[in-house]
C-alpha cells in the first residue's frame, strides 16, 4: 500500500496516514482538484444533525471521466445495508452503493409496498483510492446513506432507494424494495446471530443463506469484515489491499443486510491507513453506526444499543492490542473509561436483563494462529466479570471455540454442551466465532462438538502480551470445531421473579448444531 515494509512495521496507523498522504495526495490534487464527502439532508425521519457529515475531510477526486451525463435510469443501487440507531426502537439507517455518481439520491418508506408517500434525501459519501496505494487503479466509490428517526416501535417498514432517474414507487421497480422492523417498545423473545471473519467467499454465502432463515432481529460482526487488505497486520506495506473487494462484500451480504441491522466491530484486517489517520475512514464512508461511543473521531466502531431486555456494547480491540499494536492507545483510556460507565449504567437498568459484548481479538482461544489477545485480558476482563457479564463473542481465530464459565483467569464452572450458566455467581462464557467465510485455522487440541465430543484435561496454547507471545496451558477451552460457522442466540424474557435466558447454539455452514447452551439470570 506505498509503505516501506521496514518503515511501516515501526510507524502507528496515523503515521502511516501521513506517509501516504505525503507521497500520493499533491500530485492527485493537482491532477484532479478536490472533493469534499457532502450530505443533504431532510424529510420528517431525517435529523439535522445528519449535515454535520459534511465537514469531513476533503478527499482527492478520481481523474477519470466525468459521470455527470449517465442516465440515472440506468444506474441501479446494490450493497444495501441497514444499521440501528442508537434507539433500535425508533432509528435506522439505511445505506447502500452506486457505482457512478448520481444525482438527488433519497429514500422512500411507508408502511406498505403500494405507499411509499415519505421520501427522505440522502447523504452521499464519496471515497477515492488512486492507484498505488492498492491494487487497482485510480477507484472511486459512492456510498449513500439515510438516517430514519420517529420511526415507530415494532412496526414493519417497506423502503426503496433510489435517484434521479430511478424511483423505486414506481410499479416496474416496485421488486427492488426492502424491508426492516423496529424494536419493540417491550420485553418480547427475539433472535440474532452473530460471526467474525467473513470476506467474499462461497462460504460466506453458504452462512449468509442460513443466517437469513434464522429470521434473526439484528445480526453481529465481529470484527474483518470485508479484508479488503488482506495482511491484516495495520501496515500500509500490507500487499494486495484493493477497495474494490468492498462493492464484492456489499453485494454478497445484500440479502441478508436489506432487511436486518448488520451491527460490526472493527478488526485489524479494517484498519485501511490510506484514508484517515485511525485507518477507519474508509468504514466512516461505508458504514452510519450509532454515534454514541466515547469518541467518534477514533473509535467510529465503539456503541451500544438495547434490544429489547439486551444491551449490546460493540468494542475496538485494535485499541489495545499487543499482537497487532497500529492503533494500540489510540483511545488514551477513554473506551475502557466509556465501557465500564456502560456496563454501571445497564447493570443498573431495570430494563436490561442481559449484556452481551463484541470485539475482534480474542479474550480467550487456543488456535495456533492468534490465540489470546493479552490487551483484552488485561483491560477488559476485570471488566466484565465485575459486572457479570452474560456473552462475549469474538472473532479474529477462523474457527468455533467455545469455554467454560470463567473468573479470575480460571475455570469456575464446567459448561458441557447442553449446559447452563449462571453469571451473576458463575462467571462469564466467551465465544470465538471467526469462522464466517475466510480459510480456517488450527487447534493443537482435538476437535470436540456435539455429537462429536472429545474432552481433554487441557490445552497447549498462548497469549500475546506487550512482550511478545507467552505460552500456557488452559483448561478452559470447552469446544471447538473446526469448519465454517456462525451463532444463534434466542433471547427470551422473564416475568418479575422468573428466568430469563439465552440459548446460543453454534451452527454450522451445513445447518449441523455443533454447540448449543444456556445463560440465564433471575429477574428482579
Amino acid at each position: 500500500m506505498g509503505v516501506p515494509e521496514k518503515l511501516a512495521a515501526r510507524m502507528s496507523m496515523a503515521e502511516q496516514h501521513e506517509y501516504l498522504r505525503a507521497r500520493f495526495s499533491r500530485r492527485t490534487m493537482i491532477r484532479g482538484g478536490a472533493v469534499t464527502l457532502g450530505a443533504v439532508a431532510g424529510g420528517a425521519f431525517v435529523p439535522g444533525a445528519v449535515a454535520q457529515a459534511a465537514t469531513k475531510t476533503s478527499v482527492p477526486t478520481q481523474t477519470a471521466a466525468r459521470t455527470e451525463s449517465v442516465d440515472g435510469a440506468l444506474v441501479a443501487p446494490f450493497g444495501r445495508h441497514l444499521a440501528w440507531g442508537s434507539d433500535p426502537r425508533t432509528e435506522i439507517t439505511v445505506s447502500w452503493q452506486v457505482p457512478v455518481a448520481v444525482k438527488k439520491p433519497f429514500v422512500r418508506i411507508g408502511a406498505h409496498p403500494w405507499d411509499l408517500s415519505h421520501k427522505i434525501d440522502a447523504e452521499v459519501r464519496t471515497l477515492f483510492t488512486p492507484a498505488g496505494v492498492g491494487a487497482s487503479g485510480n477507484h472511486t466509490q459512492y456510498y449513500v446513506h439515510a438516517k430514519l428517526t420517529h420511526l415507530r416501535p415494532g412496526r414493519t417498514y417497506y423502503y426503496g432507494v433510489g435517484h434521479a432517474g430511478f424511483d423505486p414507487a414506481e410499479a416496474h421497480l416496485l421488486g427492488t424494495l426492502g424491508t426492516f422492523t423496529t424494536a419493540p417498545a417491550h420485553k418480547e423473545p427475539f433472535t440474532f446471530t452473530a460471526f467474525g471473519d467473513e470476506g467474499v467467499s462461497y462460504h460466506g454465502l453458504a452462512n449468509n443463506s442460513l443466517l437469513l432463515g434464522q429470521n434473526p432481529a439484528f445480526h453481529l460482526h465481529a470484527g474483518d469484515i470485508a479484508y479488503a487488505d488482506p495482511a491484516g497486520a495495520g501496515q500500509t506495506a500490507d500487499a494486495g489491499f484493493d477497495s474494490r473487494v468492498w462493492d464484492q462484500f456489499l453485494a454478497q451480504t445484500e440479502s441478508v443486510a436489506k432487511s436486518v441491522p448488520w451491527m460490526p466491530a472493527y478488526g485489524n484486517h479494517d484498519m485501511e491507513a490510506w484514508y484517515s489517520p485511525n485507518g477507519y475512514g474508509g468504514e466512516d464512508a461505508r458504514w452510519n453506526l450509532p454515534d454514541n461511543g466515547p469518541d467518534k473521531k477514533n473509535l467510529p466502531g465503539v456503541y451500544s444499543f438495547v434490544y429489547g431486555n439486551t444491551a449490546v456494547i460493540s468494542l475496538d480491540a485494535n485499541d489495545i492490542s499487543f499482537e497487532i499494536p497500529a492503533n494500540l492507545g489510540i483511545s488514551g483510556g477513554t473506551q475502557t473509561k466509556w465501557l465500564e460507565a456502560q456496563l454501571k449504567k445497564y447493570r443498573a437498568s431495570k430494563d436490561v436483563d442481559f449484556v452481551v459484548v463484541f470485539f475482534h481479538h480474542c479474550a480467550y482461544c487456543t488456535s495456533t494462529a492468534h490465540a489470546s489477545e493479552g490487551g483484552v485480558r488485561q483491560e477488559w476482563v476485570p471488566l466484565f466479570e465485575k459486572y457479570t457479564v452474560d456473552l462475549v463473542i469474538n472473532g479474529h481465530n477462523h474457527q468455533y471455540e467455545r469455554t467454560d464459565v470463567i473468573k479470575a483467569g480460571k475455570v469456575t464452572k464446567k459448561l458441557p454442551i447442553g449446559g447452563t450458566a449462571y453469571p451473576e455467581t458463575d462467571g462469564v462464557v466467551y465465544v470465538t466465532a471467526g469462522a464466517a467465510g475466510r480459510s480456517l485455522y488450527a487447534f493443537t487440541a482435538p476437535v470436540s462438538y456435539e455429537g462429536h465430543e472429545n474432552e481433554v484435561e487441557s490445552v497447549a496454547s498462548f497469549i500475546n502480551t506487550k512482550d511478545g507471545k507467552v505460552n500456557e496451558t488452559v483448561a478452559w477451552s470447552r469446544v471447538r470445531y473446526l469448519d465454517y460457522s456462525f451463532l444463534r442466540v434466542d433471547v427470551t424474557p422473564a416475568s418479575k421473579g422468573r428466568t430469563a435466558t439465552l440459548k446460543v447454539r453454534g451452527i454450522a455452514e451445513t445447518g449441523e448444531e455443533v454447540d448449543h447452551f444456556t445463560v440465564a439470570r433471575r429477574v428482579r
